[in-house]
């Protein structure tokens, strides 16, 4: 925690330990609580369904006055979802919401008597909805109802109907839980605009930002192996769907171009689904620094075509100087234009612009846009010092 003598006390509530930072959500708490801590006693409370090690706690540490983590048990959590099937709630929230939890986050905010509290995700909002003693902030960071509903088409027939029920109760949660926050924040634009709630417009935009070593780093001296690269959190459904349309559309329409391209995917977890192209392109799985699998590419190329919010891994290989082709659904959360980022709608589309590109190598226009536009539009220090301000500001609560 900062040495500073801090007097406003923060309880931040997460449904996943944020470290290490190998998913959106980690990425997003990490750096909130980084910067928040200069300003707020933190009291964090992390729910986890898995083992948290020492060095992940110490990595964590520093920016908290205590740190309290709940462990989740999957098959209890898996059996609360069978019988939430007979409930109103968002399957998830039976997932993460236990009732000695409950018991136990009251005994904190009791003994806490924070002067605010910071909820990530509707996730973690049953535990502290019902608390009044204080101002509450729900992150809602991406509308979670969209997102599953992009992948209902996608889904085997099997579960279409559970992405359905779970896409339902979603929308209806999502504008149900505004009630019981003061204030709302959220990563895009977009996405805000994806929620029903009547008051909707009054949540505030908060991107996520980028790292300054992101910036600093420098690319130049980096030899270029590959001609395309991917990165992303490898189990995240959005994220192999892109995998596949990378290697299963846009490889083959550059083949039909005369263009047999190397291709570098680096990311956590890489699942079964995108093990299977292994013999296709170089696969590294969880690199330790992921700077160097953007920089030793050439080209980013982002085929997002369902998920939500704003993409990282857009916004770090922007910061480090690549020029970079999405879509339109990922381009729209950037607020950028098409000279910055590169737009595509299809696999040809795609192929056209990647061999554009290449053959424009030493014309860094666009990659130096990119970067400018990063460094002035998504600093971490400035976004958590407005949310902090946002957070401090007392006028729509009345104890």
């Amino acid at each position: 925690m900062n040495s500073t003598k801090v007097s406003k006390r923060l309880v931040f509530i997460s449904s996943r330990f944020p470290y290490p930072i190998e998913k959106g959500d980690k990425l997003r708490a990490y750096y909130q609580l980084k910067d928040l801590s200069k300003d707020w006693e933190i009291h964090l409370i992390s729910l986890s369904d898995r083992h948290v090690e020492e060095k992940d706690l110490a990595a964590i540490k520093p920016f908290c006055k205590e740190m309290h983590v709940l462990r989740i048990s999957k098959w209890l959590g898996y059996l609360r979802v069978f019988f939430g099937l007979f409930g109103s709630r968002p399957l998830q929230t039976y997932y993460f919401t236990t009732l000695l939890h409950k018991i136990k986050v009251n005994r904190i905010l009791k003994n806490t008597k924070p002067d605010h509290i910071f909820a990530q995700l509707i996730r973690t909002t049953e535990y502290v909805k019902n608390y009044h003693n204080c101002p509450k902030t729900l992150d809602y960071m991406d509308a979670l109802s969209a997102g599953v509903q992009m992948r209902i088409s996608l889904s085997p027939l099997i579960v279409r109907w559970l992405f359905t029920l779970e896409w339902r109760r979603l929308r209806h949660y999502e504008n149900v839980i505004f009630e019981y926050f003061e204030k709302h924040i959220i990563i895009a634009s977009q996405d805000r605009e994806q929620l029903i709630h009547p008051k909707r417009h009054s949540i505030h935009v908060f991107p996520n930002g980028v790292n300054e070593s992101f910036l600093n780093y420098n690319a130049s001296e980096q030899i270029k192996i590959f001609d395309l690269c991917f990165v992303g959190n490898l189990s995240y459904q959005p994220n192999i769907e892109a995998v596949k349309y990378l290697v299963n559309d846009i490889l083959p329409a550059l083949e039909k171009r005369g263009k047999k391209l190397s291709v570098l995917i680096s990311g956590a977890n890489p699942t079964s689904a995108v093990k299977q192209f292994q013999n296709k392109v170089t696969l590294t799985g969880w690199v330790d620094d992921i700077r160097s699998s953007y920089t030793q590419s050439k080209i980013f190329v982002a085929p997002m075509f369902i998920g939500t919010g704003l993409q990282n891994k857009l916004l770090e290989a922007m910061a480090l100087g690549l020029p970079c082709i999405t879509t339109p659904l990922a381009h729209k959360a950037l607020g950028c234009d098409s000279d910055t980022v590169s737009i595509a709608k299809n696999a040809d589309e795609f192929a056209d612009e990647i061999i554009r590109l290449l053959e424009n190598e030493n014309n860094q226009h666009q990659a130096l846009r990119a970067r400018a536009f990063i460094a002035q539009n998504f600093n971490w220090t400035i976004i958590n010092a407005s949310l902090s301000e946002t957070m401090s500001i007392r006028n729509v609560f009345q104890k």
